[in-house]
């Protein structure tokens, strides 16, 4: 009897079986869509990453970051590749991925046929066990029908993943070039200010000495002290603040314990002598933004999922069952049996629910899908020429401080201490020159570091991933190797 069921439940079972003969490799694998992750990431950020499955790969990373780490005072190349092959959330967003290619390659396979066999008549006299026995199998014929449609759908989610995972590395990679920045600009406001703090120290006594001789007046004296007493505050301030920038690249780093004992150059790199020219930035970023492929995937994606509402618009579940019923009787004091097969379809009869609602929800996500994708391109376009107008100007900025503010803020302090020397200028005129041309260098140095920040965010203008990426990252490297110690 149950020889029977066997052979019907394969003899039906066959012929869905072949109909699955779409190749689910890609999804099975275990690094399934992360070589697109890494092509991108090479492209845009110009760095390696990986995706951390066993011990053994942990092991390597962790000695390559060991070794990357080695020099004591890391440039910004070193800070951004650290982050790319040791930052935890990075990983979970990797893995994020695989449950993509895990759905896409659950949606490749058929849907289970359902079994059931029934006893009846059991304990009736004459007849061992049972007096009929029914079995069915019943499987999901809209299912088999949809199949094609959700495995495309599944596809599209799955390509959306790797370029979700691409803009999470290159917001990774762009954040941790923006820390680096920061806290080295943090380190050279502090090394600006201890200058300043030095020689209002020494005009500090001087001004003492000066005071018990009866050279300087008392006010003369107070206003001394008072500027090296708010020198020295405004140090601590500069000085928690870059401890503050320097911990949140160890954060991106993802390092903790020892690794922490590593230091940052004391200034920031020289402008360059020249910009770069991005003519065609736009034209640029419409090709290779990462989120704006999202978006398109997006509109792809809804445009799919439209085209199967309607197709299951008046039918949502359909049924074929398929099965045997075998009867036993006693008659004549012999045990006779005999088996029919047995076919039904099942389906829902749209009586209520005409599936109109669902269609309109449909047609109204994908008219929100083009949309947000058609407003997606005017920002990329518009942040694309943002993030050059930001570049140039920043640099002019710069510049200018370099050339000429810093320059007559010292010439000035110059002439002032030669007048002073001279009796000619007195001491709260030489005073405030000091604290002008202090306050002078202070703005050059932020406008270096918006000059450094706006060129590293030419790079994500093109590419996605945020405020920051690797453009001229190159020359920031060089230039802080040679920048002697650091923090």
């Amino acid at each position: 009897m149950m020889r029977a069921t066997v052979k019907l439940a394969a003899a039906f079972a066959l012929p869905l079986v072949l109909g699955g003969c779409v190749s689910a490799s890609e999804y099975a694998a275990k690094n399934a869509g992360f070589s697109s992750v890494e092509a991108k990431t090479s492209e845009a950020a110009g760095k390696q990453t990986v995706w951390i499955q066993n011990q053994q790969q942990a092991r390597v990373v962790s000695d390559r970051v060991k070794t990357l780490m080695a020099k004591k005072t890391i440039d910004v190349e070193t800070a951004v590749q650290v982050a790319l092959l040791n930052n935890k959330g990075l990983q979970a967003a990797y893995a994020d991925l695989g449950d993509s290619a895990a759905e896409a390659w659950q949606s490749t396979m058929l849907v289970n046929p359902t079994v059931s066999v029934g006893f009846t008549g059991i304990g009736t006299p004459g007849l061992e066990a049972f007096k009929t026995v029914e079995g069915m199998i019943a499987n999901n014929i809209l299912a088999l029908a949809t199949r094609d449609r959700n495995i495309a759908i599944a596809d599209t989610e799955f390509r959306k993943a790797q370029l979700n995972a691409a803009l999470r590395t290159l917001q990774l990679a762009s954040d941790t070039r923006r820390a680096w920045i920061n806290a080295v600009a943090a380190w050279e406001t502090v090394a600006q200010l201890n200058q300043a703090q030095a020689a209002a120290d020494a005009a500090s006594e001087l001004a003492q000495e000066l005071g018990k001789s009866g050279a300087l007046t008392k006010e003369g004296q107070a206003r001394e002290h008072v500027f090296y007493a708010e020198l020295a505050g405004q140090t601590a301030k500069a000085r928690l603040e870059a401890r503050l920038a320097k911990e949140e690249l160890t954060r991106l780093m993802g390092l903790w314990g020892s690794g922490i004992n590593y230091q940052v150059p004391n200034r920031l790199p020289q402008l360059p002598t020249g910009i770069m020219k991005r003519d065609l930035i736009e034209a640029e970023a419409l090709q290779r933004r990462v989120d704006l492929q999202m978006a398109k995937l997006d509109l792809e994606a809804t445009a799919k999922s439209y085209k199967l509402t309607e197709a299951t618009r008046y039918v949502t579940d359909l049924e074929l069952l398929a099965g045997f019923e075998t009867e036993r009787e006693l008659e004549d004091g012999d045990i006779k049996s005999e088996t029919t097969g047995q076919g039904e379809v099942e389906f829902v009869i749209p009586i209520f629910d005409s599936g109109r609602a669902r269609m309109r929800k449909a047609e109204l996500a994908y008219m929100r899908s083009a949309n947000l994708l058609a407003e997606k391109a005017v920002n990329v376009r518009s942040e694309a020429r943002s993030a050059y107008q930001a570049y140039r100007a920043n640099y002019d900025i710069a510049r200018h401080y370099r050339n000429s503010v810093v320059p007559l803020r010292t010439k000035i302090e110059e002439e002032s201490l030669l007048t002073y020397n001279a009796m000619i200028t007195n001491t709260f005129e030489l005073l405030a020159d000091s604290r002008e041309k202090v306050n002078s260098i202070l703005l050059a140095v932020n406008a270096k570091r918006d000059f450094w920040l706006a060129e590293a965010n030419l790079a994500p203008a093109i590419y996605g991933g945020g405020a920051g990426s690797t453009s001229g990252g190159t020359e920031v490297a060089a230039a802080a190797e040679s920048g002697g110690g650091g923090h």
